[in-house]
């Protein structure tokens, strides 16, 4: 369990699902520009931050090229980070091939399972939730495909030409980023990542779940003790989680 004790008057802030990228760049760059805006926002009172997934609608990196675009965005994580921010990168079903760029050239430690993080006394279950809980097996066999070293390895020889226009335009399909499957609220029992953290709390006691994944902001009292908060998007919503050291709370950004 990795440890983060918030200074005095510092916040950890949870941000996920911005999609950037689609459905066109052009499109995606009002989104773009109202997400560097909220950490303009934040970066005076950051502890902490955390992307839990798809930040990207797609990335693919090649042993020396990464996707073109989205320079606003790295540019600030950059500032961020060389300020002495942690941010913390928790990689989704849209992002699953990053393979070192993050950690060199923005200091940012990239996570591709759930990990449990202890901040200011305060446990927490993190991750981006795709592939967790009983159902989704289609998408649980897809993923091994594509996380398998001789699947990228094959995909890398095509020209970056061809292999980011191929993926952008199958990630685009995808009814994750505007589905209306996603819109409404499906009932406990129907919410696979409130299963999900329900079946880690029989065996070990975490005070807040914490997944993106899923495009809508909910949160949930599991046990009285323990609490499920999925962050919703920066397509529809523009929502995000800001703990303070003793309370989580999800807001908006207006």
């Amino acid at each position: 369990m990795r440890t983060i004790d918030l200074p005095v008057g510092k916040k950890a802030y949870f941000s996920s699902d911005n999609h950037l990228g689609a459905p066109t760049m052009y499109e995606s760059r009002p989104r773009e520009k109202k997400f560097v805006a909220w950490l303009d926002t934040i970066k005076a009172d950051a502890g902490a931050i955390f992307l839990l997934g798809d930040l990207f609608d797609f990335w693919m990196e090649y042993k020396t090229v990464v996707p073109k675009g989205f320079t606003r965005t790295l540019g600030k994580l950059a500032e961020l980070s060389d300020s002495g921010i942690p941010i913390f990168y928790f990689v989704g079903n849209h992002d699953l091939w990053m393979n070192g760029y993050f950690e060199e050239e923005l200091n940012i430690p990239v996570f591709h399972k759930p990990q449990q993080f202890e901040i200011s006394g305060v446990s927490f279950f993190i991750g981006h939730g795709d592939g967790l809980g009983p159902h989704d097996k289609g998408y649980k066999r897809m993923k091994k495909v594509f996380t398998n070293p001789i699947a990228k390895w094959l995909y890398r020889w095509l020209h970056p030409d061809w292999g980011v226009r191929l993926a952008q335009y199958f990630s685009v399909k995808n009814k994750l980023i505007s589905g209306d499957e996603d819109a409404q609220f499906l009932g406990e029992e129907r919410e696979w990542l409130v299963q999900y953290a329900k079946r880690k709390l029989e065996t070990h006691h975490y005070d807040h779940f914490i997944f993106g994944h899923r495009h809508l902001p909910l949160e949930i009292d599991l046990n009285g003790k323990s609490r499920y908060t999925n962050l919703g998007d920066w397509i529809k919503y523009y929502t995000y989680a800001v703990f303070d050291g003793k309370e989580l709370a999800l807001e908006k950004f207006d």
